[in-house]
């Protein structure tokens, strides 16, 4: 990997920022520290908090209470226009009157930049984006995958040391979404400026991000890297929502050292234990879950359950498995395992250290140790 040029970007602070409208709080003490030339992406489903707090940042939203610093100098107060950040949206937002070429020259035209300079600069832009040879074309013209690209040049041409993308490939197909996350984190990694980026896909913040804050009704739950937040996600909320996961609920009894949940008459143990009021449930990761016939060889930690649903995916196959409680099991098989239909009589095998044990959405003040 090339490295990265020395970092460009601005630091971004969150000190318990709250946005209240009425009794809605769209944020609730939001703290957050976003460093120099990192790319941080806001992860979250519809309503969590994730757009308010980019809107916050670019200055469209003013903020009820708490600090916001970028660059470490309050913005509090500092209109939109004034905080010289660049900013993509989903839908493009082109001037369909411009040429490409006029479109990604606005904004060095509203700062007065000289037509040499800024004929320079565009070009410079349009081809980070590989789009050098479409200047004087009209965005009608454009595919979507190419008018984003034309945004992106927009937002990047000023050279702000801060970008902002707000869900911008949520309009594009599969296939170009893919190759435009691989653009726009090439692009990082050439500009060196701080990037903050909002998704609800968990899929798409894995690809693209150096760390990930997962918000949930106007809180964080959790800052880290994708590898830290799937592979130990603090709570159940995020367990869930970064990647697929099976979770297991039951009566649970602790003898000090591990904790042992009965599953409809089945018993697993995780080594770790609970203190506190509240019930914890276990989270295991499909590809955690071995898949086996009844009464073959395994780990200690047995499920019985049944087929529900078999997909091949090309790599392997993916299986949904009804366990005796009701309950949905995910499980992740390579293409040399052995293959399952619906309906077939199964067990899950998985060994305790692999389960996460985490208190109950519904519960509080528990403390796993």
């Amino acid at each position: 990997m090339n490295p990265r040029p020395e970092n460009r970007g601005a630091a971004i602070d969150l000190e318990t920022v709250s946005k209240a409208y009425g009794a809605f709080k769209a944020l609730d003490g939001v703290s957050l520290r976003i460093e120099p030339g990192e790319f941080m992406t806001l992860l979250g489903p519809s309503g969590s908090g994730k757009t308010t707090t980019l809107n916050v940042i670019a200055g469209f939203t003013d903020v009820t209470n708490g600090k916001l610093l970028v660059g470490g100098k309050s913005v509090v107060g500092v209109p939109a226009h004034k905080r010289n950040i660049g900013v993509v949206f989903q839908h493009y937002a082109l001037f369909p009157h411009m040429t490409v070429g006029r479109n990604v020259a606005y904004p060095l035209t509203l700062r007065g930049v000289g037509k040499a300079e800024r004929q320079a600069r565009v070009a410079k832009a349009l081809d980070m984006v590989k789009m050098g040879d479409f200047a004087h074309r009209y965005p009608s013209e454009l595919s979507g995958g190419q008018q984003q690209r034309v945004a992106l040049a927009r937002a990047i041409v000023f050279d702000p040391p801060l970008l902002l993308m707000d869900e911008p490939l949520g309009a594009l197909d599969k296939k170009l979404r893919e190759w435009l996350q691989l653009e726009i984190k090439r692009i990082h990694r050439e500009l060196g400026t701080t990037f903050v980026y909002v998704t609800h896909d968990q899929e798409e913040a894995l690809v693209l991000s150096d760390r990930i804050a997962v918000f949930n009704r106007g809180r964080i739950e959790q800052v880290g890297t994708g590898r830290q937040l799937y592979d130990e996600p603090a709570t159940l909320f995020v367990g869930r929502f970064i990647g697929d996961s099976t979770v297991l609920r039951g009566e649970a009894r602790s003898d000090g050292t591990s904790t042992a949940l009965t599953v409809a008459g089945e018993t697993v143990t995780a080594p770790r234990r609970i203190t506190g009021e509240a019930s914890p449930v276990m989270l295991l990761r499909p590809e955690k879950l071995a898949i086996r016939r009844p009464g073959q060889t395994g780990d200690n930690n047995r499920l019985s359950g049944t087929i529900a649903e078999a997909i091949y995916l090309g790599s392997g196959s993916k299986y949904e498995v009804k366990l005796a409680d009701g309950s949905m099991a995910i499980v992740r098989s390579p293409l040399t395992g052995e293959s399952f239909g619906h309906g077939d009589k199964v067990e899950l095998c998985f060994n305790g250290a692999d389960a996460k044990l985490l208190p109950d959405d519904s519960t509080a003040d528990t403390t796993l140790t």
